[in-house]
């Protein structure tokens, strides 16, 4: 009967308006599921009854069109939309948001899942998994060199809690920085006697001056002067160097000095006319003229009194740099750069004694007219420690760059750092960080960090394929087709936030006005099955 048509169309529709509502609901039920995707319905009508078929036109009459009637709707497809969600900060380190198409790929108990929700947490045996279900996060282990493998093979995420770098020995350090240009040499060059010694000194009496004065390499010596009275207007000049030990290096060295009884002038040294003398040791890098021309003997009180290079400061520039051994004991290594000549400088390494042996520590580094380094000498410079306390022996190579690069000499201030070496101590692992590449960092408790692994990400060629299994987790269909496993970044399209959980992007406004559509067309299909309803009633009393 016709009637029933309208009849079964009607309970189509209100079959299939119930479905859109149970889909509705879902999504308002999750609309605070992190990593949810919402849900649309869209119909189709059903198949139609011919009541007449049309027929072609003729040369006397027109053509006729086919009549059809619906016989009801029903579900075309139920679709997910995929459109990024926002996102929460959390602050939580493990709570990971997906910014892209991929999605987490993850195994429990044999079986693979994918899902959008990040919230993830690091078990007790360091895996990181799925808080709600222990499924665990699948990814790239990097090895006890902090190296991520090639590939997309893929393997459980495992972080060891009370992991431990071994102490590295320093093997290399870098250094940077200017050489003033402009800077006197390291070396004292005058040393400049003058004064009064006073006439009324008895024999045997004396007059003393001393001064302080630098070698090539900025060390410091003691010069000394003693004036002892033999006669009248005669003097004994005893001269004498001493290291900072107390060790006499030069001299000492008597000279007799005859003064003027006139005019009080310095007449004679060593029988010969004034003149200043040159203080030499070319093994110690020491040379100086001593001038003590200026001197005088007149009744006046002694005054003698010194002064070296008209008082000017040694050039000395250092820098420090806190250097391992094989044990992991930090020791500070100081370079000293002193001035030899012009673009020329001469280098020496030290530790504390406490600390142990240093060999191969000294060196010249010359400049071009520009600036730039011209030679180095040792190249490379190479140190051999000695530690004490039992580590072993190293070596450590010194890199003063090339050219402009490293230590340059120009007109600029003098400053002299360490830009890097490669030694550290023992440390623990103190704190992970998480990329937008999904590299997991440590940081450890000498302030290194490493890469200790890489989270994976999944792309799809129809992300509508998948299945949803619950738990907010995804699994393969026969439509979804191949996941392309792949790393975070520009192959996969999809970036990592960390701190950040992604929300559900179900649009409650849309929801409300999508419900409000499968409320009215709930009704109108229950209105026609009403309707049918009557109409056969009518037709049933007819037989009255």
């Amino acid at each position: 009967m016709p009637l029933l048509n309208s009849l079964f169309s009607g309970v189509s529709g209100l079959r299939n308006h119930q479905s859109m509502m149970d889909v509705i609901s879902n999504n308002i039920s999750n609309v605070n599921t992190i990593g949810y995707k919402s849900s649309r319905v869209t119909f189709s009508d059903t198949f139609n009854r011919i009541i007449r078929y049309g027929s072609n036109p003729t040369e006397t009459s027109g053509g006729i069109n086919t009549f059809q009637v619906g016989l009801g709707m029903r579900i075309n497809t139920v679709d997910r939309t995929w459109n990024q969600g926002t996102f929460e900060g959390t602050g939580i380190t493990t709570d990971l948001a997906l910014q892209g198409p991929g999605l987490f790929i993850l195994e429990n108990n044999g079986e693979r899942y994918f899902t959008r929700a990040g919230a993830f947490i690091f078990d007790a045996d360091g895996r990181l998994v799925n808080s709600q279900n222990g499924a665990i996060v699948q990814g790239k282990v990097a090895n006890k060199e902090g190296i991520i493998p090639p590939g997309n093979y893929l393997e459980d995420i495992q972080i060891d809690s009370y992991m431990r770098l071994p102490a590295v020995a320093t093997s290399r350090i870098s250094w940077g920085g200017n050489l003033n240009s402009a800077s006197s040499l390291t070396r004292s060059e005058n040393y400049l006697q003058t004064g009064n010694i006073n006439s009324a000194l008895a024999v045997g009496e004396s007059v003393t001056d001393q001064n302080i004065i630098y070698d090539e390499n900025g060390n410091k010596y003691t010069f000394s002067v003693k004036y002892t009275k033999t006669a009248d207007n005669t003097y004994d000049m005893e001269y004498q160097l001493k290291d900072s030990d107390g060790n006499t290096v030069v001299g000492p060295t008597t000279l007799p000095v005859v003064f003027d009884p006139g005019t009080g002038q310095l007449l004679t040294v060593n029988g010969n006319p004034p003149a200043a003398i040159q203080i030499q040791d070319v093994s110690l890098g020491i040379n100086f003229n001593f001038d003590m021309t200026q001197i005088t003997q007149n009744n006046s009180t002694s005054t003698i009194a010194s002064t070296v290079d008209s008082n000017r400061q040694p050039t000395i520039i250092t820098g420090s740099v806190t250097i391992f051994d094989s044990l992991g004991n930090a020791h500070i290594l100081t370079l000293k750069y002193t001035k030899v000549d012009n673009n020329s400088w001469k280098w020496t390494a030290s530790v504390p004694d406490s600390a142990g042996g240093l060999s191969g520590n000294t060196g010249s580094i010359s400049f071009n007219p520009d600036g730039s380094v011209n030679t180095i000498i040792p190249n490379p410079p190479v140190l051999t420690f000695t530690p004490n306390g039992g580590a072993s022996a190293q070596n450590i190579i010194l890199n003063f760059g090339e050219n402009f690069s490293g230590i340059t000499q120009t007109s600029a201030n003098s400053v002299l750092s360490a830009l890097s070496q490669d030694g550290s101590a023992a440390a623990t692992l103190s704190n992970l960080s998480i990329d937008k590449y999904g590299f997991i960092v440590g940081v450890f408790s000498n302030g290194q960090s490493r890469k200790l692994a890489q989270i994976m990400v999944a792309t799809f060629p129809n992300l509508n394929g998948l299945l949803s299994v619950g738990e907010n987790l995804y699994s393969l269909s026969a439509n979804t087709g191949d996941p392309l496993i792949g790393e975070p970044g520009e192959s996969t399209g999809t970036t990592i936030q960390s701190g950040a959980l992604e929300q559900s992007n179900v649009d409650l406004s849309e929801e409300f006005t999508r419900m409000i559509v499968s409320q009215r067309g709930f009704q109108a299909s229950a209105r026609v099955v009403t309707v049918s309803d009557n109409l056969l009633q009518e037709i049933t009393n007819l037989v009255r």
